[in-house]
């Protein structure tokens, strides 16, 4: 191996090791070590939601703090303009799930109350491995992957912000700038660059669709139970029981597709800090948040889908007619390019195979 080949490896997984050896010493900054900090937070919640989760039977308490968590240590990484960007994205996303989780009664009082996500107690009845329905099991399941996996991955999608902070931190002590303030370099247009640009409005326009997916989903689950509490016949979409209006008629989740994007989109920020440290390198080990998060909502989509469908049979030809997470081509060109009255006349199609 090359000489530039190992400083590259080292480069990609340098500050995962500084994170891995300052748990417990301190930095330049005596007060503020965003990985020691970051990483102590993230233990203490998932303890915490593997007891309270435990003692209450309620296993969504990670769900409270999955548009929380992310805030806090995209807070304690601001060391520069770039940031302070990171940190302001990701408390917009934040605030905006946090309301849309409240406003479906995921926040009630005390604290541990709320609703459930109705899949865990699928879950722990069997319906993913019968094993789970051991009762030792299902608390070991609890710890390693409801707390446990989920409290780790918010924590490594929002590395990205590590590895802006480390970027910035090594220019300052190069520099000579390097400020007792965690928050000292100097906030200036000129610390960020062309692909900050790009990746801060993709994080936004992301934001936007989930916004919107979520207000759409919310409106027709709303009025659906509204039509069923007074008896109203139902027609259309809400006979099928599912919304496949508006996003949904492009995507089957697209609050979801959303989701993945935004922390995607996210990592972009860790490869322009690199880019302006380092030179050009497109990969680094923040890399692995994103990835992790595709795979759970891989598998948890696919969970989902197997219950719709047992739930809702007319659900597999909306499988067979629009993607799940990236359209299927020809039917979303069809849908921005179709006349208005083949777009009309393709709504009811569901409900028509559904009488026949």
């Amino acid at each position: 191996m090359s000489e530039s080949e190992g400083c590259t490896d080292l480069l990609l997984f340098n500050p995962l090791l500084e994170a891995l050896s300052n748990i417990n010493n301190n930095t330049n900054n005596e007060y503020h070590n965003p990985y020691s900090r970051s990483l102590q937070l993230c233990l203490f919640f998932l303890l915490l939601t593997f007891l309270v989760s435990t003692l209450t039977q309620n296993y969504s308490q990670v769900d409270k703090l999955w548009s929380i968590t992310p805030i806090l240590y995209a807070l304690l990484c601001i060391t520069d303009t770039r940031t302070f960007i990171m940190a302001a994205l990701v408390s917009i996303w934040g605030m905006r799930l946090t309301y849309n989780f409240y406003r479906r009664g995921g926040y009630k009082w005390p604290p541990w109350d709320g609703e459930e996500d109705y899949r865990w107690k699928l879950v722990q009845n069997g319906a993913f491995m019968d094993i789970l329905r051991n009762r030792v099991v299902w608390i070991i399941f609890n710890f390693v992957f409801i707390s446990g996996y989920q409290m780790l991955l918010l924590w490594l999608v929002a590395t990205p912000s590590l590895v802006a902070y480390t970027m910035a931190a090594q220019q300052q002590q190069q520099l000579g700038t390097e400020s007792p303030s965690p928050c000292g370099a100097v906030y200036s247009p000129y610390n960020v660059y062309g692909l900050d640009g790009i990746a801060t409005i993709l994080f936004l326009f992301f934001v936007g669709i989930e916004a919107i997916a979520d207000k759409q989903q919310y409106t027709f689950q709303t009025e659906k139970y509204r039509k069923i509490h007074a008896k109203e016949e139902l027609t259309g979409e809400y006979a099928d029981g599912f919304c496949q209006s508006g996003l949904f008629g492009v995507l089957r989740k697209p609050n979801y597709a959303a989701e993945q994007s935004i922390w995607i989109t996210y990592y972009l920020f860790s490869v322009a800090a690199m880019k302006d440290g380092e030179g050009s390198v497109w990969w680094n080990w923040s890399a692995i948040g994103w990835i992790l998060l595709v795979a759970l909502f891989y598998f948890s989509g696919n969970l989902t889908e197997n219950i719709t469908l047992e739930k809702y049979p007319i659900y597999r030809q909306y499988q067979r007619s629009v993607g799940c997470y990236v359209p299927f081509v020809v039917p979303f060109l069809w849908k921005l390019f179709g006349s208005k009255d083949d777009g009309d006349d393709s709504e009811g199609k569901l409900e028509e195979k559904k009488k026949k």
